[in-house]
């Protein structure tokens, strides 16, 4: 029974370890910078929290300048507060939609129906503010991408490999991590076996043989 109990107590540690690893991870990507006329570009923008433990107050904002005539004038064009949507009026209207994350750590966007008026450089900026008591510590993350527009997608080879490669990486590594959880638990059971085993070979022994032992014989 507490054989059992112990190899329970493992496989519960194992599949602890697998739930660990399945975890989402945040991790920083840039931005695709080309986007294909009347189509849906996203416009990637994360900014990961060092303790995701910590929940501060967020204010994303994202900001246009066009390159259009040589003009560059700087446009607000989104901004959402702890969830909360507000879209600014603009050549933008009811062309965004929001594409990031619950918790705020990616805060991308999306461009509904791309226009050559869309070109030029759109920033983002995340504002975080920290609460601890009276202390309340604030960062600023901003980061820009330089957008084009083209009449017809371009094949980019080395970006079609990445993503093979990636997804070729995803599918070894889970079945390296299947092989460990089965020749661990193989192993555990193992040990349990041999130990039964011995369990049984000792209780076969009759009990007058383990009070009386037998004395070595001596010449």
């Amino acid at each position: 029974m507490l054989t059992l109990h112990r190899v329970q107590q493992q496989t519960l540690l194992l599949l602890l370890f697998v739930v660990h690893l399945s975890r989402p991870v945040c991790v920083d990507v840039a931005s695709d910078t080309e986007a294909v006329l009347g189509s849906s570009m996203k416009l990637t923008c994360i900014s990961c929290l060092k303790r995701e433990e910590l929940k501060p107050n967020t204010s994303v904002n994202w900001y246009f300048t066009s390159s259009e005539n040589n003009t560059y004038d700087r446009i607000h064009i989104f901004e959402r507060n702890n969830g909360d949507d507000k879209r600014v009026d603009g050549p933008f209207r009811n062309r965004l939609i929001w594409n990031g994350s619950k918790d705020l750590q990616d805060v991308s966007l999306s461009i509904l129906n791309v226009s050559e008026s869309d070109r030029g450089i759109y920033e983002c900026r995340v504002n975080r503010t920290f609460e601890f008591g009276v202390y309340m510590p604030s960062t600023l993350t901003t980061k820009n991408i330089t957008l084009t527009v083209k009449e017809k997608a371009s094949n980019d080879i080395a970006a079609i490999y990445s993503e093979i490669m990636m997804y070729v990486l995803l599918v070894f590594l889970t079945l390296w991590l299947l092989v460990e959880m089965v020749y661990c638990y193989r192993k555990i059971s193992k040990s349990d076996e041999q130990a039964q085993d011995t369990a049984t070979n000792y209780l076969a022994v009759p009990s007058e043989q383990k009070d009386n032992p037998v004395a070595p014989v001596t010449e």
